[in-house]
């Protein structure tokens, strides 16, 4: 699974990318397995909760109202747009809605967590320069954030066990990729190895 090479920061952040009844079993979008690796999100997120921020990734109310490929995307899933949709598929997992607060929650609507510039400005502000990552997908908003965040400079952890996707192929191949193309940059570790290396 990876090792970390040196100990994870008293001011590291966990970033938890988009666990969401919407991406569950019940949701229109269902990652299959998001329920097996949802004890090491919630794991993280307990270990540290003031240091958590949830992302939330919240669809338009319909498909006009974005712009471009996204209108277009949105036409296509016009059953996810918020004035089709259960609302309540877009809360944080059960599991992890008693952590908030402390745990923040940072809504988005595109994939990347970085994209409206606020979550930087959060973490410049409490002097983070490490970023601990999980959720879903490993090959979507997961995928998004972290490159993001690699383009920001911060230090990336990537908790492979606490990511999931609803491709098996998609998310081997994204870990991978991590591992060969961005070994500096992106650390894969497992839940129990980073919170044993961080100093809270």
């Amino acid at each position: 699974m990876g090792e970390l090479t040196r100990g994870v920061p008293s001011q590291a952040v966990h970033l938890c990318i988009d666990m969401q009844r919407i991406f569950s079993r019940e949701g229109p979008w269902p990652t299959p397995w998001m329920e097996r690796v949802l004890p090491n999100v919630a794991a993280l997120a307990g270990y540290a909760p003031a240091q958590t921020i949830f992302t939330r990734f919240i669809p338009p109310h319909r498909a006009s109202d974005l712009p471009g490929a996204w209108a277009r995307y949105y036409e296509k899933w016009r059953e996810v747009t918020r004035e089709r949709l259960d609302l309540r598929l877009l809360d944080l997992m059960p599991e992890l809605q008693s952590f908030v607060p402390p745990a923040r929650v940072l809504d988005k609507m595109v994939y990347s967590a970085f994209a409206n510039g606020r979550l930087h400005a959060d973490l410049r502000a409490r002097q983070c320069d490490a970023l601990i990552v999980s959720g879903s997908e490993t090959d979507v908003c997961v995928l998004s954030s972290v490159l993001a965040a690699v383009d920001l400079g911060y230090r990336v952890i990537l908790a492979a066990d606490a990511v999931c996707s609803s491709s098996d192929e998609s998310h081997d191949a994204l870990i991978g990729l991590y591992r060969r193309r961005f070994d500096i940059q992106i650390e894969i570790a497992g839940t129990e190895a980073i919170i044993e290396r961080w100093r809270t």
